[in-house]
């Protein structure tokens, strides 16, 4: 769970721009460097044998722009996961933005405000982020090259996203799945243990055809022994629907100088907030301290 006041994320100007094809209208966020003396706590406890997490963020908006550096470290780019939006990666854009970076919130295509019939897994919304960077370019919002933070779908997302734009610097890859496949499988076995797998099974057998790509062309995995690229990987050590050795994988496939690193209790779903572990390896990774 995470507890915070859904208004901070409304203390950023909406803006929309147009992508495709197919056609559909992106929604995003700047969140730009400024104080905002974020404070994070996190409990955990056992209720009927699961793990339960609790996440709350407080920050001052709008942030004093004190003790910060006079121009931006750069600009970060965050990738939510499948299902969510802007509001997952707000306590992120806000923690990075506190230590001087520019940081961009997006609605993929298909997700929050953001529309589109149907989503493509990254084989279409690689073309979708460019035309934002081409956007962020054009309104002198980044210069040279941007850093990409993904979560899950996000993560696996900027993983194939870096290697089609040039632009694409730094990857933080939090919990990327290897096969989609597998990660709806498990997904099932958290959420829906109900539901038949051969229903399954034939939903995902059906999918390349729908989206008129190969099967193979929908894993990580694929992406990355075509075209390695470097990336901090990041794994839970509970992950059911990313597990670590796959993660782990993930990275024995990328381009030399890529990291791995697995944190202890993390599922999937919580892994992403546990800032005391995370906070300080990403800031390295970005600044370029490898």
């Amino acid at each position: 769970m995470l507890d915070y006041n859904p208004k901070l994320l409304t203390n950023f100007t909406a803006h929309y721009i147009d992508v495709g094809p197919p056609a559909a209208r992106l929604c995003y966020r700047i969140v730009k460097p400024a104080d905002y003396r974020v404070k994070i706590t996190a409990t955990n406890w056992l209720e009927g044998g699961q793990k339960k997490f609790l996440f709350s963020f407080k920050a001052t908006l709008p942030g004093p722009a004190t003790n910060l550096p006079t121009a931006s470290r750069g600009t970060v780019i965050l990738l939510h996961g499948y299902g969510l939006a802007q509001f997952s990666m707000l306590p992120w854009a806000l923690c990075l933005a506190q230590d001087g970076w520019r940081c961009v919130l997006v609605d993929l295509r298909g997700h929050g405000r953001s529309t589109g019939r149907r989503i493509y897994f990254g084989c279409r919304e690689t073309n979708d982020l460019s035309l934002l960077l081409d956007t962020l370019s054009r309104d002198h919002q980044f210069k040279g090259s941007v850093d990409i933070v993904g979560e899950s779908y996000g993560a696996a997302l900027a993983l194939r996203w870096k290697t089609v734009d040039p632009r694409v610097h730094s990857i933080v890859a939090i919990a990327p799945y290897a096969s989609l496949s597998n990660a709806v499988m498990n997904i099932c076995g958290d959420y829906a243990n109900w539901m038949p797998r051969f229903v399954l099974r034939s939903g995902l057998r059906d999918l390349p055809s729908l989206l008129q790509v190969s099967p193979e062309e929908l894993d990580t995995t694929t992406v990355l022994k075509r075209h390695p690229v470097t990336a901090l990987f990041v794994a839970g050590a509970d992950d059911n629907i990313a597990p670590a050795g796959d993660v782990e994988r993930l990275c024995s496939l990328a381009s030399p100088g890529s990291q791995f690193i697995v944190v202890p209790n993390a599922t999937h779903e919580a892994l992403t907030y546990y800032f005391n572990d995370l906070l300080s390896p990403v800031v390295a990774w970005l600044a370029g301290e490898k």
